[in-house]
């Protein structure tokens, strides 16, 4: 499967690196010098340098980029929590007022300050965390360590950097907090209703905006830092699924404060066209109301209850004022149930950001420039949704689209060369069992484009053991082994295919990696003798007495068994010439290995060989003896 980090080089080739790179404290540098001096006499990175805020972080540690996406999933969090303050305001279908539902005030303020929480916690980690503690393309494959300074220089840089500590700080200030359980209630004592709304929205935008940028610089940091994030396509696609649903629930927030305060103007128009009503008693005697049963004693507010010609207009019906876009709040500013009051909204964001239309609209300014600030986002949302979900669909099915239009070749070719049936037949059942055992993926290919270090690692786990099966690479040394394990290659055999014919030249040796062969051969008197190689098995050991004979013959050794695969078999194979290679690079290693241990081991084999009836074996056991004797100087 195609993971994100294939994507990110295909599709965020930025030029713009991580702007905190060169936010770089230079009066820090000169405190970390004269530290440097005091503590090691050299000056050089030092992450386990202590001080009051103790270690400094490797931002590459795997703690630290399972937590990266976890803050990740945080600030989307945030991201949804925020505009949940909107639906504590709502209107009393009872008295027609407006106040603070105060549970639900409480239950988002909880909410809220747990993810601000998780953000300190956040914080607490930059201001110990090194921007970059490797120089990606430097020698030596791996990356190198740069300059990062003492503890004290990587938290001044954190506390002076534009996008850290005081960016962090703001995006984290309890600005809805505030402004829901101060200055709200303040401003319906004195009945400022239709201003509540203006407030409330323009103190939201200006830190939500900030936090939105904020997100995406974290996401902008971790794909800089490992070239991906969650690792797999489909995660790309729930992160631009998830960014697609917070925008909408934001966009359905917005919608409804503005239609509470498009039903709030309403209601302001009918206050003043009746007798005895003052804007005071559009906001509830309890600005924050958490359900108390207290009966309502000013006689104005009760007439004010009762009036059907204001109900009607504002609550009950859209067709009676001119609403605009927000003709579906009616429903819900005075709606008990909260469920609905949240949901609706998501709705109306989805559908609007997905249609980019039909909305009526008033001439209110302040409408007309919401609605087309909604299209325009919703235009870019969705077709940069529309364009990662394409790029994460093509790089999931691009190995099977490769795989397609090479399967199509190859059936031309086989029509063009007339081959027949069965030979067409066994062409498809390889490609297919192959695509079966690697999805599509070249190994060699993969492992080649790896640094030679870590390709050299990686060919030593997968194969020492398997070459150690060898009785005469049982006691090689680690520098024989490696070199023996760097040139194998993968290999892939289908079911019921010849793989060597008893007398033919023997190509390779081949280490069983998962399947089955039937190896036989037919004794001098016309029996065959069978047997199964399976995992950790091998064949083509007659490479081995060749490259040892002296004096040394060009001709390949003749196969002593024929070789068949059971099933689809997975193998490694060491070609003739690189046995070879081994065998005269290292023919000191033979020499040294003269010891009474490798004797009997080479015995037993011949042995075993020779009580299991395989008298060619037997003799292929003989000849080797003889042939490692005679490297040694006939010392036995």
């Amino acid at each position: 499967m195609a993971t994100e980090q294939e994507i990110s080089q295909a599709f965020h080739h930025s030029s713009d690196d991580d702007e905190e790179e060169d936010e770089v404290v230079e009066d820090g540098e000169e405190e970390n010098s004269q530290e440097c001096k005091t503590m090691s006499g050299r000056c050089g990175p030092r992450l386990g340098t202590r001080w009051s805020l103790g270690r400094v972080l490797d931002p590459r540690a795997t703690w630290i980029r399972e937590w990266n996406r976890v803050f990740l999933l945080v600030c989307a969090t945030g991201l949804f929590v925020d505009p949940l303050f909107f639906y504590a305001l709502s209107i009393s279908d009872t008295c027609m007022c407006l106040f603070v539902d105060g549970w639900f005030a409480v239950t988002v303020t909880v909410l809220r300050c747990m993810t601000d929480a998780l953000h300190v916690w956040n914080m607490w980690l930059q201001l110990k965390m090194t921007k970059r503690s490797y120089e990606v393309g430097s020698g030596g494959g791996e990356g190198s360590r740069v300059h990062n300074g003492s503890a004290r220089t990587v938290a001044l840089r954190y506390l002076k950097a534009k996008k850290g500590f005081i960016f962090d700080l703001f995006v984290i200030l309890p600005i809805p907090q505030v402004v829901l359980w101060v200055a709200i209630p303040a401003l319906l004592e004195r009945g400022s209703t239709t201003v509540v709304m203006t407030i409330f929205l323009i103190m939201f935008l200006f830190q939500y905006l900030p936090k939105i940028y904020h997100s995406v610089c974290l996401l902008r940091r971790m794909q800089n830092l490992s070239g991906y994030i969650f690792g797999t396509v489909w995660w790309g696609i729930a992160l631009n699924m998830i960014a697609y649903f917070v925008a909408s629930h934001a966009v359905g927030a917005c919608w409804y404060l503005l239609g509470i305060q498009r039903a709030a103007k309403c209601l302001r128009e009918q206050c003043r066209e009746t007798k005895g009503c003052g804007l005071r008693i559009l906001a509830c005697e309890e600005p924050i109301y958490y359900g108390t049963t207290s009966l309502v004693r000013d006689r104005a507010r009760l007439v004010w209850g009762d009036n059907k010609q204001a109900r009607i207009a504002c609550l009950d019906n859209e067709d009676n004022f001119d609403f605009g876009a927000y003709k579906w709040t009616v429903q819900l500013v005075a709606n008990e149930s909260r469920l609905e009051k949240i949901l609706f909204p998501i709705f109306w964001g989805l559908m609007t950001l997905s249609t980019f239309g039909n909305l009526e609209s008033t001439t209110d300014w302040l409408e007309v420039v919401f609605i087309i600030i909604v299209l325009t986002t919703g235009l870019l949302l969705v077709t940069m949704l529309i364009g990662n979900i394409k790029v994460f669909l093509h790089a999931t099915t691009s190995k099977k689209q490769a795989m397609q239009l090479k399967m199509r070749n190859i059936e031309w070719w086989m029509r063009r060369r007339r081959l027949p049936p069965l030979f067409k037949q066994r062409v498809r059942n390889y490609e297919r069992q192959r695509w079966a055992a690697m999805r599509g993926v070249d190994e060699c290919e993969m492992i080649r484009n790896l640094p030679e270090g870590l390709r050299r690692d990686i060919k030593y786990h997968l194969c020492l053991d398997l070459v150690r099966q060898v009785p005469l690479f049982q006691h090689m040394d680690n520098l024989v082994l490696e070199n023996i394990c760097d040139r194998v290659k993968s290999l892939i055999f289908t079911k019921g295919e010849t793989i060597t014919r008893e007398g033919d030249p023997v190509q390779r040796m081949l280490f069983v990696v998962r399947g089955h062969l039937q190896s036989s051969q037919v004794l001098r008197d016309g029996v065959k003798s069978c047997c199964m190689l399976g995992p950790g098995n091998f064949s083509g050991d007659e490479l081995l007495s060749w490259c040892l004979r002296r004096p040394f013959v060009e001709r390949l050794p003749p196969s002593s068994s024929t070789l068949l695969t059971l099933e689809t078999t997975e193998a490694f194979g060491l070609e003739a010439e690189d046995v070879k290679y081994v065998t005269q690079h290292f023919r000191y290693t033979f020499r040294e290995r003269e010891s009474e241990e490798e004797r009997e081991i080479l015995f037993a084999w011949m042995e075993n060989l020779g009580s299991s009836g395989n008298s060619v074996g037997m003799e292929e056991a003989q000849k080797t003896i003889v042939e490692v004797f005679f490297i040694r100087g006939g010392q036995a």
